[in-house]
C-alpha cells in the first residue's frame, strides 16, 4: 500500500523541511529528512527508502550531485527521485533529467499535487 511509503526529503531550509514533513506525514507517509545531498548519501549508505524528494541548491552536495551519485549506485539506480526547487528554467530541468531525476516540482508546492506525484512515481 502506497501510504506506508518511506520518503527521504533533502532540503537545506528548515522551514521547507517542516512544510514537506507536514504535507507528507499528514497523508500517511513515513518521512525522513536530510539537510543536504551529503547527509542524504550518508544516510542512504545504511538505510533504505522508497522515494527521494530533493532540492537543487544546497551546501556541500547539491541536488544534481546527489542524483548523479545515486544513479551511479546499483542499489539506488531505479529509485524514484523528485526534484523540488524554486528553479524552473528549462536548462536546469534538462540537467536534472540528464542526471536521472524522475520528475520536477516547482516551489512553492501544492501539497495535494506533491502527494499525487509521490504516489505516481512510487513502485
Amino acid at each position: 500500500m502506497t501510504d506506508s511509503l518511506r520518503i527521504l526529503t533533502v532540503d537545506d531550509s528548515v522551514s521547507m523541511r517542516a512544510l514537506l514533513k507536514h504535507a507528507l506525514a499528514s497523508n500517511g507517509f513515513n518521512v525522513v529528512q536530510a539537510e543536504d545531498g551529503q547527509e542524504a548519501l550518508d544516510w542512504l549508505a545504511i538505510n533504505d527508502i522508497d522515494v527521494i524528494i530533493t532540492d537543487i541548491n544546497m551546501p556541500r552536495l547539491d541536488g544534481f550531485g546527489l542524483i548523479e551519485a545515486l544513479r551511479g549506485c546499483e542499489r539506488h539506480r531505479d529509485r524514484p527521485i523528485l526534484v523540488l526547487s524554486t528553479e524552473s528554467s528549462e536548462d536546469k530541468k534538462a540537467r536534472a533529467r540528464a542526471a536521472g531525476a524522475t520528475g520536477w516540482i516547482v516551489k512553492p508546492f501544492d501539497a495535494d499535487k506533491l502527494v499525487a506525484a509521490v504516489r505516481r512515481v512510487a513502485h
